[in-house]
């Protein structure tokens, strides 16, 4: 049975030789393309499940695509980068782009992180009135928030967070994404506040919260909520 259509993004034709029969073997058919330009026609022309999207390609920035797709399409687009700065991750995240992951990488990392943007998105498209993930549970029409079926109590701003983050299960949300949805698109907040408002609500769900299992960081970046693999 077929994973779905991947199409790949790159221009290094070493990793593309590498990753197809592997991506393939997980059950994905897989097309690829050297260039944002033949990518971009090639998803006009036959739809795709997920993209894993280079930033450096030889024709255009790879977060220009993404722009370009977002303007069209909400398919999970997973960034496959090499370059280490953080604004350069940010910046493809906040375009729209689902997750990032830094080569070289592994193909088990690669694929769970596939698995989990598929899942995100179909969630989405649900449009669920509830979340549930391990021991989490979100209701979204009441606002209530349980763990291991045991209301937690939180206030306006927390839930919001966890209601964003519930939203985009295995999604990375950045700061400015995170500032944007708790505190308004206008708001002139720093990130300090985020990483305040996700202690405090990892004091109330996590069994640990020094070693957090539902809210995960990505240093610099912003926060993702575990998924259900």
């Amino acid at each position: 049975m077929s994973e779905g259509h991947l199409l790949l993004v790159d221009d290094e034709a070493q990793l593309v030789r590498a990753l197809t029969p592997a991506l393939t073997a997980a059950g994905y058919d897989v097309a690829t393309a050297g260039t944002g330009a033949e990518a971009l026609t090639r998803l006009a022309r036959e739809p795709s499940d997920v993209v894993l999207l280079d930033l450096g390609l030889p024709d255009m920035d790879g977060k220009e695509v993404i722009s370009r797709i977002r303007e069209w399409s909400e398919i999970p687009i997973l960034v496959l980068s090499a370059r280490d700065l953080e604004e350069e991750k940010i910046a493809a995240l906040d375009l729209g782009a689902d997750d990032f992951v830094n080569k070289p990488f592994g193909v088990g990392e690669l694929l769970a992180r596939i698995r989990a943007a598929q899942r995100g998105r179909e969630r989405r498209l649900l449009g669920s009135a509830s979340f549930k993930a391990g021991d989490l549970e979100v209701n979204f029409a009441s606002r209530r928030t349980f763990i291991q079926g045991e209301e937690i109590r939180l206030t306006p701003r927390e839930y919001d967070l966890v209601r964003t983050l519930a939203r985009n299960p295995g999604r990375v949300i950045t700061h400015k994404q995170i500032i944007a949805s708790v505190w308004g698109s206008t708001a002139t907040v720093d990130a300090q506040f985020v990483r305040v408002l996700v202690a405090q609500v990892r004091q109330k769900l996590e069994e640990e919260p020094s070693a957090p299992k539902i809210i995960l960081t990505e240093p610099g970046v912003g926060y993702r909520l575990a998924a259900d693999d």
